[in-house]
Parts: C-alpha cells; sequence; structure tokens
C-alpha cells in the first residue's frame, strides 16, 4: 500500500469515526453534557481549581497554582503555534456531514488545545493534590472526548493534544524537582 493510499483510508476512518461521535449530540442530554463540559474547558474549571489551591492550600497551594498557571502559558504558546504550522481544517469544515455543535475558538483544528490544557492541568495539579483524581481525570477525559463529539477535534487531535500536554506537564514536574533537589543540596 502506498503512503498517499495509506493516509486516506486513515482520513476516511478518523471521519467516520467523527461522524459516529457526532451523532451523539443528537441527543439532547449528550449536547448539554458534552457543551457544559467543552465551555468548562475553555479555562472556567482551571483557573477556579487554581484560585482554590492558591486560596486554600497554603503555601503549597500556593506553589501548585503558580506551576499550572506556568504549564498554562507553555502550553498556550506551543499549542498556538502546532495550530499555525498544521493548519488543519476541522472535522466540521472538511466534512459537511459533520456539525459544530458549539462555535469553535479558531480556525485549525491540530492539537486540540482543551485537550492539551486538560492533560497537561490534571497531571500537575496531582502530582501536588493527588486526592483530586477522582475529579480530574474523568474531567479531562470528558474534555477529550467533548471536542471530537462537538465535530471540532478528530481523534488523532486529542490523542496528539494527549501525549503533547503529557510530556509537557512531566517535564515540568521533572524540572521542578530537579530545582528543588539543587536548592537543598
Amino acid at each position: 500500500m502506498t503512503q498517499p493510499t495509506l493516509r486516506r483510508r486513515l482520513r476516511a476512518n478518523e471521519s467516520a469515526w467523527c461522524l459516529r461521535a457526532n451523532a451523539l449530540c443528537g441527543r439532547r442530554v449528550a449536547f448539554r453534557f458534552f457543551a457544559a463540559v467543552s465551555r468548562l474547558g475553555d479555562g472556567v474549571f482551571w483557573y477556579a481549581l487554581m484560585a482554590g489551591l492558591a486560596l486554600l492550600g497554603g503555601a503549597a497551594g500556593r506553589a501548585a497554582a503558580l506551576h499550572l498557571a506556568a504549564i498554562g502559558l507553555v502550553s498556550l504558546a506551543l499549542y498556538k503555534a502546532l495550530k499555525r504550522w498544521t493548519r488543519r481544517p476541522r472535522p466540521c469544515a472538511a466534512d459537511l456531514r459533520i456539525r459544530a455543535w458549539v462555535a469553535p475558538l479558531d480556525e485549525f483544528s491540530f492539537p486540540s488545545g482543551h485537550t492539551l490544557h486538560a492533560v497537561a492541568f490534571t497531571i500537575v495539579a496531582l502530582a501536588y493534590v493527588p486526592a483530586l483524581a477522582w475529579l480530574l481525570i474523568p474531567f479531562a477525559a470528558s474534555v477529550a472526548v467533548s471536542r471530537v463529539v462537538l465535530g471540532l477535534h478528530y481523534p488523532s487531535d486529542v490523542l496528539a493534544a494527549t501525549g503533547i500536554g503529557s510530556g509537557l506537564a512531566l517535564a515540568s514536574i521533572w524540572a521542578r524537582n530537579m530545582t528543588i533537589q539543587f536548592a537543598i543540596g
């Protein structure tokens, strides 16, 4: 199989997944859930988490909030640069059968900024407060799924964003730990 043929087959499979996922929003309950999760994933949920940690978590909470803010800025710069570089059209723009159930924040699809931030924020927050896993892991997963269901991203956009967000978060945690070890000793 040639490379262009393989690419076409992968695109067709991905579009089929998008169509099936997008059809879920035909159910009012599913649409409301995914639209609400996506809206909270725009930043509201994460800003509230940062504020809560800073206000209620003492010095460790303030450190966590600063770390989350820093990873947010780095993630934002990286995903915007990647979107400008790749310029991948959104599924709803590339296939008229796929409906954008909410307005996209920008023109391009790759990678999913919502997913990238959700994964990075979740990993960093759990490094400080593991007890939040019951809330953060399902929320981050719901944000990722919402982007495909709402017709705004391909599954590969979400998978790539998961990898990028994980890598950024883990690298920032490693750098923080190295800085602390260096300062101690």
